[in-house]
């Protein structure tokens, strides 16, 4: 004989199978008064089916006891364990998607479905609210993940503010630190190299030797855009420069600074010849090359391993993520 326990009805216990019959009769001989007088073929049926149960406990024949527990968090006892119990069989199973809305829980998703949500999210534009940054007004700032060719995914922010027409622009990198420093040296020779797409991280140094020229790791941020818009940012932070203007400004270090100016719009319209260098030591920086995927003759990419000062600025020195153990400290 077959008996299955399949009802959610009976609230958690530590008992034994004997007691688990037991509590069904009791269950069942609850109403019995009640279904006597308004159903009493109902009544005699289950009368039938509590005297099954009573014999049950008896143990007059054999019967099969099933327990089955989509949450998993369900126990009967092998008196042989550890040794195999040949009387006991456990049965693990994926759960449905019924099951698991039973229990209050998300369905696993297919290995498809995961790939369709990673699709999504390349395809969809995200928006979340937040304020200006000039006038701290309400705005929005969307988000997209972008697949750079020949490189690798890149999280891009734009905030329009509606108030003060204020735009801005920020790329986050999609992967990690890379194992190795990148520096990209172009040497632009022609004004169709402004069109080249960049993308320049936090951690990313832009050095110019031809104009003495040197712009630190976190200034402007990160960006994704074309050379001449990257070289225009460094055009406008120049002349933003709080030393050209006010009080404390000078003459000469105004005009030192006017000039650097004139001679990178020189560069913009093509008059200058310039190499422009991408030293980013987390690896994250890009340069577009136009001759992909074979080697851009005006292009060379170095890979080299970072300086004890630049894991530093990166926070990585005191980063442990394997080993840590060996230490002989306990975390808490």
């Amino acid at each position: 004989m077959c008996l299955p326990f399949i009802s959610p009805s009976l609230s958690p216990a530590l008992t034994t199978i004997e007691g688990l019959i037991e509590r069904a009769i009791e269950g069942l001989k609850q109403d019995q008064p009640f279904r006597r007088e308004t159903h009493p073929d109902v009544a005699e049926k289950i009368e039938e089916f509590i005297c099954k149960l009573k014999r049950l406990k008896d143990v007059d024949s054999a019967f099969t006891f099933i327990l089955d527990d989509p949450s998993g968090n369900s126990f009967v006892e092998n008196p042989h364990a550890p040794q195999r119990d040949e009387a006991l069989v456990v049965t693990h199973y994926r759960r449905t998607a019924q099951q698991a809305a039973l229990l209050g829980i998300e369905a696993e998703e297919s290995k498809e479905d995961l790939t369709d949500s990673v699709d999504d999210l390349r395809n969809e534009v995200l928006q979340f609210g937040t304020n200006c940054p000039e006038c701290n007004a309400p705005a929005s700032t969307n988000m997209k993940l972008v697949q750079i060719p020949h490189f690798k995914e890149v999280i891009i922010m734009a905030t329009n503010c509606d108030a003060c027409g204020h735009r801005t622009n920020e790329v986050k990198s999609g992967g990690a630190i890379e194992p190795l420093g990148t520096k990209i040296t172009l040497h632009v020779t022609d004004p169709s190299d402004m069109t080249r797409d960049i993308l320049k991280s936090e951690t990313c140094r832009v050095e110019i030797p031809e104009l003495e020229f040197e712009l630190g790791m976190g200034a402007l941020g990160g960006k994704f855009t074309t050379l001449e818009g990257l070289l225009k940012d460094i055009q406008t932070l120049v002349e933003k420069n709080p030393f050209t203007l006010g009080d404390s400004s000078t003459s000469d270090r105004a005009e030192k600074l006017c000039a650097f100016g004139r001679k990178l719009q020189q560069v913009v319209d093509g008059q200058l010849r310039i190499h422009f260098v991408l030293d980013d030591p987390a690896g994250n920086s890009y340069l577009q090359n136009v001759y992909a995927p074979e080697e851009d003759p005006e292009m060379r990419v170095e890979h080299y391993e970072r300086q004890f000062e630049q894991n530093e600025e990166l926070g990585l020195n005191d980063m442990k993520t394997e080993g840590y153990e060996a230490d002989g400290t306990s975390q808490r």
